[in-house]
């Protein structure tokens, strides 16, 4: 199983919001940089970068705190957050990114994203943000009439790297994630799942495992210190690795 600490930028500081409200935000760090160094100290292979700014923007907006999260990192760097066009991909992917998580654009255009799919071959990751089972777009703003496990079927038949799921009800509230909802997931799409929202002990992580989701991303439990990261890497990689 793959653990991804996240980073979620806004304003160019280290954040993490509630829900998805950007009314309700914490900031851990002005250095996020050195948030990515960290993690990788303690062990961390891959990073989960959220541009929040981008997100609403509809386009990167955190470019230079990327380069140096990317910089600093040395590991894979897997990154969301208002990517919607060819040009937004060079972009990010000249920056030395390895996977580009679209979103919004992806229940705009699925024939887009199996086009830039084929181009970009294992480095482009669905990213489907639901709220009641309901696709939610432009920074979580808006909830759409498309169905989550809908919208990964569509374009399963790409090349993508993976699913990123997540549970809007359940992102940053510490109260665990939407098990049943991901293995919905894992079962509507042959892409690996990886999910996001609500990790927020150990125990959640062996269920992860135990449910067969080969992915995971962490955020607010690192950075308020009720998960060691350390303990999730041990426990992940005691369970079969899929191919990266």
């Amino acid at each position: 199983m793959f653990i991804f600490p996240a980073i979620d930028l806004l304003n160019g500081r280290a954040v993490r919001l509630r829900q998805g409200d950007y009314s309700r935000e914490t900031v851990f760090s002005d250095d996020p940089a050195a948030v990515a160094r960290k993690w990788v100290e303690l062990g961390a292979d891959r990073i989960h970068v959220v541009d929040l700014d981008g997100a609403k923007a509809g386009k990167p907006v955190n470019g230079t705190v990327i380069q140096s999260i990317v910089s600093a990192a040395g590991v894979p760097v897997q990154l969301g957050g208002g990517l919607r066009t060819d040009q937004d991909l060079e972009t990010v992917f000249g920056w030395g990114v390895r996977w580009a998580v679209l979103g919004t654009r992806a229940l705009q255009a699925p024939d887009w994203t199996r086009a830039v799919a084929n181009r970009y071959p294992e480095r482009i990751v669905l990213g489907v943000d639901a709220k009641g089972g309901y696709v939610a777009t432009e920074g979580w703003l808006e909830v759409s009439r498309t169905k989550a496990t809908d919208l990964a079927r569509q374009v399963s038949d790409a090349p993508l790297a993976a699913v990123v799921y997540t549970d809007i009800a359940k992102d940053g509230m510490m109260s665990g994630p939407n098990f049943e909802a991901l293995v919905e997931m894992k079962n509507a799409t042959p892409l690996p799942v990886i999910a996001s929202g609500g990790v927020c002990e150990l125990g959640h992580v062996r269920r992860l495992i135990d449910e067969g989701i080969p992915g995971c991303i962490i955020g607010r439990a690192l950075y308020e210190g009720t998960l060691d990261l350390a303990a999730a890497l041990s426990l992940s990689r005691k369970s079969e690795s899929p191919k990266s």
